[in-house]
């Protein structure tokens, strides 16, 4: 069997080294895996590092593709992809997630009749300005099997209508977490770098267009972190596309309170996550980790698709809020004890059982 796998962004990373362990370690004899880069991320701590981190092989084709508006990135992505389709002709095109890299992954495949696997599918947040909730409901229609990382996401896509080829899997990042959380100690050396003591700082990521875009949200934002920094650290990874804006918006003095560093290469996070008293973001994949590794966590966004976290009282939802921010920021912790809805941590396998079992059709 011949697999292409196409990603273009830092969560995908992550979510194809746990597959391509398992393919490597298990596999080989019986699946080769094409690896296709779209460069979506093309800054070396969002792409290159992650590779060599996570020990992911190089890709066969990084296709150098970044910037521009969604439908000049998707479309520029879609016509490189299908070259690769033609040149490869593989069984199955495996994505991951809702970025752009992701449908243009899917439609290409599509329209060259190949069958698309999705891992991840059936996540919603159920708003339509999001282009992450557009791209995973196109992904999810033309998919033949639909990994679904929960019960809820296999829900919705039976509310949707779609019955056919939905496997419950767990969430591969939950594999991830495992396999790499000793590891990251071990390594990490980012709390002795930024002169940080465990437990005693709050971690912060922001880069969804929706609040980065908008002046009044960004702000927001930034005006509640230095506001929490006045009595904790906070530690801002910053996005090079929100450094940008918050430059373009006339913002950088918000940053004057924060500790500001570059995007952060995967361990380095992992140590600065597993060890921080708060996680502040809009990244539905830090969502997860912050619950992963018990750490309380605000969401700067109005909803989001990993209800389950919200639902155990690890995650709250606080917008693009100063008030509400640090109102949350504020309050006693009411988390519960920690459920296991995301699986035992082998999702990874039982995608490529699955993929093996399945007739190609």
């Amino acid at each position: 069997m011949k697999i292409v796998t196409v990603v273009g962004a830092r969560p995908q990373f992550i979510k194809a080294a746990a597959v391509s362990r398992v393919i490597r370690n298990h596999y080989a004899s019986a699946i080769e895996e094409v690896l296709v880069h779209t460069g979506q991320h093309f800054d070396h701590n969002m792409s290159r590092v992650f590779f060599d981190e996570l020990d992911i092989p190089p890709p066969a084709y990084n296709l150098g593709i970044a910037g521009g508006s969604h439908g000049l990135m998707t479309g520029r992505m879609l016509e490189a992809i299908e070259q690769v389709l033609e040149r490869e002709k593989p069984d199955w095109l495996l994505v991951y997630g809702d970025t752009n890299s992701t449908l243009a992954g899917a439609l290409a495949a599509a329209k060259m009749h190949i069958p698309v696997a999705h891992v991840e599918a059936g996540l919603r947040s159920f708003n339509m300005r999001m282009p992450e909730e557009v791209n995973r409901i196109l992904t999810d229609r033309v998919s033949a099997l639909l990994f679904c990382p929960t019960r809820a996401a296999v829900h919705n896509l039976v509310a949707e209508g779609i019955t056919y080829g939905i496997h419950k899997v767990g969430d591969v990042m939950y594999d991830v977490a495992l396999h790499f959380a000793d590891r990251a100690k071990r390594q990490g050396t980012m709390l002795e770098s930024l002169g940080l003591t465990p437990g005693a700082y709050a971690l912060a990521t922001c880069h969804r267009a929706e609040n980065t875009d908008d002046p009044a949200c960004l702000s927001e934002i930034l005006s509640a972190l230095s506001e929490i920094a006045a009595d904790l650290p906070v530690v801002l990874p910053l996005h090079p596309r929100t450094r940008r804006l918050i430059a373009d918006h006339g913002l950088s003095r918000h940053l004057e309170a924060l500790i500001v560093t570059e995007p952060l290469a995967f361990l380095d996070m992992v140590v600065l996550e597993k060890d921080a008293r708060l996680i502040l973001t809009d990244s539905g994949g830090v969502q997860k980790e912050a619950f992963f590794y018990g750490v309380p966590c605000l969401t700067m966004r109005n909803e989001t698709e990993w209800v389950e976290t919200v639902d155990s009282g690890w995650n709250t939802l606080v917008g693009a809020d100063q008030a509400r921010i640090v109102a949350a920021y504020r309050a006693p912790v009411t988390a519960k004890v920690r459920s296991a809805p995301y699986g035992d941590g082998r999702a990874s396998e039982a995608i490529i059982s699955v993929m093996l079992e399945h007739p190609v059709v």
